[in-house]
């Protein structure tokens, strides 16, 4: 099990960049959160079995039709296990 922590640069804000987002991490069972940020970014974290973690990973650096990502962030973390479930926060 793994943990990353990602940030997403581009046009993500106003597009369902965060509601694509969680819907495709449920699809593959994971669970954490995604945020707008102040800035303009989109803020996530993703925990579950890295194959997963990876896919979404590469789902991030296109995101939803409307989105135009920049530049995807990334810090591998110490996977915690604290949430039941994934949520836009």
């Amino acid at each position: 099990m793994v943990r990353v922590s990602v940030r997403i640069k581009g046009r993500v804000q106003g597009v369902f960049f965060r509601q694509a987002t969680c819907d495709k991490a449920r699809s593959l069972h994971l669970t954490g959160w995604v945020r707008n940020r102040p800035d303009g970014d989109v803020e996530a974290v993703f925990e579950g079995p890295r194959q997963a973690v990876e896919k979404i990973l590469a789902w991030c650096e296109q995101g939803p039709d409307a989105a135009s990502v920049a530049e995807v962030k990334t810090r591998h973390e110490i996977f915690t296990g604290e949430y039941a479930t994934f949520m836009i926060k």
